[in-house]
C-alpha cells in the first residue's frame, strides 16, 4: 500500500458562461479508496475529473496530489502518424527510464544514486512493466501490431489500446472517464479486477451500474440536494439509488409543507395589516388598550415567524430531466436479412427478421462484427454476400455521436430535444461544440427519435449517457411499438433485455479487422440495400 498517495481539493470551483459547473467542492481521497462520480449529463463530472488531473485550471480553490497520475478521457485525440507502439512507449517511458537510471548508477557504481534509483524502480515495479502491458493489451483485445497506425483502428479499438497502456503505467492516481465504453465481458472483468486491486487512488465516472457496485468505496453525487451541497455516499450504487429516491421524496414533501405554511402566514399578515390600515378598533368597554396592543403584537409574531421560515426554507427541487419517448407507430414485417458476409468483419450464418414490436439483442465479443452488422442492416455498408430488405424508416445510433456542424445550436439540429426530455431549454441555445459529451449523445438520440423511425438500430446506446437516462431508455425500448435491435456490452442492460430474442456473433479472422481500406471499399457511395 502506498500510504503517501492521496488527492484532495479545497473549495474548488469552475464555471463557464452559463454559470458554475463545479461549485465549492472539498474532497480527500486516500490510497485504497475508489470514488465514483455520478450525476446527470452536464453536471460537471468530466470537468471535475479534469480539475483533479490539473488538466483544467479552477476559477478558485486548490487541488493537492501526492503520487503519479494517469487520466483516461472520454474522447481520444491522436495524430495521424501515431501508432500503437507510440502509445505503448509513452506508457512504459517512466519504467524504462527508471531501469536505465539504475544501469547508469551501477557502472561506475554510485551508492547514493544507485539506492535512489533502485527505490524508484521498485516503487513503480519497473521490471514488470512490459509484462503488465502485454497482459493488459491481450485482456482488452487490443494486442495489435505495434506498427499499426491508430487511424487504421476503429474508435473502440483505439480506446482499448489507450486504456491498456494507461493501466500498464501503474500510476498512483487513476482518473477514468467512462472507461467501460467499448469493453466486452472479458475486458470488463479484467478492468474490474485491476481497479479493485489498485493500491493507490481511483476516481471514475461511469454509467456502468455494476462497475460502480463492484469497485467503488464511495459515490460523489453532483445532482442537486436540498442543502445545495454535493454529498458522499457509501454502500454502492443500488443503495445510493434507493437513498436518493427517498431523499427526493422528503425534499418534495418538505417544500410542499413549507409552501403551504408560507402561504398561510402571508395571508394572516396581510389580513392583520388590512385591519390596522382600516383603523380597526376593538369594541368599546374594558381592556380596550390591551386588545389593540394584542392585535399588533399578534401581527408582529406572525411576521417574525414568516421571516424565520423564509430564512430556513428549502429551495424548490429542480424538475429532473425525464425522458419522454415519442410514440413510434409501426406495423407488419419491417426488416429481413439473409445470411450476410463481410470478409474479415462479419459472418452471419442465420437470417434475421424483425416485425413491429419485435426486439433483438446482438451479442458477441469485441471484433465479432456487431457494429458491422448494424451498419449493414441500416444500409450504410454493402455486404459481399447476402441482402437486406426493409420497409419504412430505419434509424441507426452509432457508438459515437458526431455532428458535421459543431457551430450549429442544439435547437437548430433538433427542436424537439426539450420536448423529449433529453436537453434543457438553456442547453438548446448552445452550439453543439460546447455541449458535454453526454449532452451530445442525448442530442443524437433526440435527432434519431424525431425522425419517427419504424426500426431502431442501437450500437452501444448507453455510451456517455447518465444512469438515470439509461434506466429510462431501457424501459422505453421495452415498450416501443417499433422494431428494435441493440448491441451492448452494458451488463445491466443485457440482463434487463434477457428475455429478448438474440443472435450471437463469433469473431471472424482478425487479419483485416482494422483495415480502413476494406471498410471504405464496402461503404455505399451510390447504391442502397434493397427496400
Amino acid at each position: 500500500m502506498r500510504k503517501h498517495v492521496h488527492l484532495s481539493t479545497h473549495d474548488i470551483t469552475k464555471g463557464y458562461e452559463e454559470g458554475p459547473v463545479v461549485d465549492g467542492i472539498d474532497l480527500t481521497i486516500s490510497a485504497g479508496q475508489r470514488l465514483g462520480i455520478i450525476g446527470e449529463n452536464g453536471r460537471g463530472k468530466t470537468t471535475l475529473l479534469r480539475l483533479l488531473a490539473e488538466d483544467l485550471a479552477p476559477d478558485q480553490g486548490t487541488v493537492t496530489r501526492h503520487g503519479s497520475l494517469s487520466l483516461v478521457r472520454q474522447e481520444m485525440p491522436f495524430h495521424d502518424s501515431e501508432t500503437v507502439g507510440d502509445l505503448l512507449s509513452e506508457a512504459l517511458r517512466e519504467s524504462r527510464q527508471a531501469l536505465s537510471e539504475l544501469d547508469s548508477a551501477a557502472e561506475p557504481f554510485d551508492t547514493q544514486r544507485y539506492e535512489k534509483a533502485l527505490a524508484h524502480a521498485e516503487d513503480i515495479e519497473a521490471w514488470d512493466a512490459e509484462r503488465r502491458a502485454t497482459i493488459a493489451l491481450e485482456a482488452l483485445d487490443a494486442d495489435h501490431d505495434r506498427s499499426t497506425e491508430l487511424k487504421r483502428l476503429s474508435v473502440g479499438q483505439r480506446y482499448r489500446v489507450r486504456l491498456a497502456c494507461l493501466l500498464a503505467e501503474r500510476a498512483d492516481v487513476l482518473l477514468l472517464d467512462e472507461p467501460t465504453n467499448h469493453l466486452d465481458a472479458n475486458a470488463l472483468t479484467f478492468l474490474t479486477e485491476r481497479l479493485q486491486q489498485h493500491h493507490g487512488v481511483v476516481v471514475l465516472v461511469s454509467h456502468d451500474r455494476q462497475l460502480l457496485d463492484d469497485v467503488c468505496t464511495q459515490l460523489l453525487d453532483l445532482d442537486p440536494a436540498p442543502d445545495g451541497e454535493v454529498h458522499l455516499h457509501g454502500g454502492g450504487y443500488r443503495a445510493f439509488k434507493e437513498a436518493k429516491r427517498a431523499e427526493r421524496q422528503r425534499w418534495e414533501q418538505r417544500f410542499a409543507q413549507e409552501e403551504a405554511e408560507h402561504d398561510e402566514l402571508t395571508d394572516k399578515v396581510e389580513r392583520a395589516q388590512s385591519r390596522l390600515r382600516d383603523a380597526w378598533r376593538p369594541p368599546k368597554g374594558a381592556f380596550k388598550h390591551k386588545r389593540s396592543t394584542r392585535a399588533a403584537n399578534k401581527m408582529r409574531n406572525v411576521a417574525r415567524r414568516l421571516d424565520e421560515l423564509d430564512d430556513q426554507r428549502v429551495v424548490a427541487p429542480p424538475p429532473p430531466l425525464r425522458f419522454a419517448p415519442p410514440d413510434l407507430e409501426a406495423s407488419g414485417d419491417l426488416l429481413h436479412a439473409t445470411p450476410l458476409e463481410v470478409p474479415g468483419r462479419l459472418s452471419l450464418t442465420e437470417p434475421i427478421s424483425l416485425s413491429a414490436g419485435e426486439k433483438l439483442l446482438i451479442t458477441g465479443p469485441n471484433g465479432a462484427g456487431k457494429t458491422t452488422l448494424l451498419n449493414v442492416l441500416a444500409g450504410r455498408l454493402k455486404p459481399v454476400v447476402g441482402t437486406v430488405h426493409h420497409v419504412g424508416e430505419v434509424a441507426l445510433l452509432a457508438q459515437e455521436s458526431t455532428f458535421e456542424n459543431e457551430d450549429a445550436t442544439a435547437r437548430q439540429l433538433c427542436s424537439r430535444a426539450e420536448e423529449l426530455g433529453l436537453l434543457r431549454g438553456k442547453d438548446l441555445a448552445r452550439p453543439v461544440g460546447r455541449l458535454s459529451t453526454g449532452q451530445r449523445r442525448r442530442l443524437a438520440l433526440a435527432v434519431l427519435l424525431s425522425s419517427g423511425p419504424h426500426v431502431l438500430l442501437l450500437d452501444e446506446p448507453t455510451n456517455h449517457l447518465s444512469i438515470a437516462l439509461v434506466d429510462e431508455l431501457t424501459e422505453a425500448l421495452r415498450q416501443t411499438k417499433a422494431a428494435v435491435a441493440v448491441a451492448t456490452h452494458d451488463r445491466q442492460m443485457r440482463t434487463d433485455f434477457g428475455s429478448w430474442r438474440s443472435v450471437t456473433l463469433d469473431s471472424p479472422s482478425r487479419s483485416s479487422e482494422s483495415s480502413v481500406a476494406s471498410e471504405v471499399g464496402l461503404l455505399l457511395s451510390t447504391g442502397r440495400c434493397a427496400r
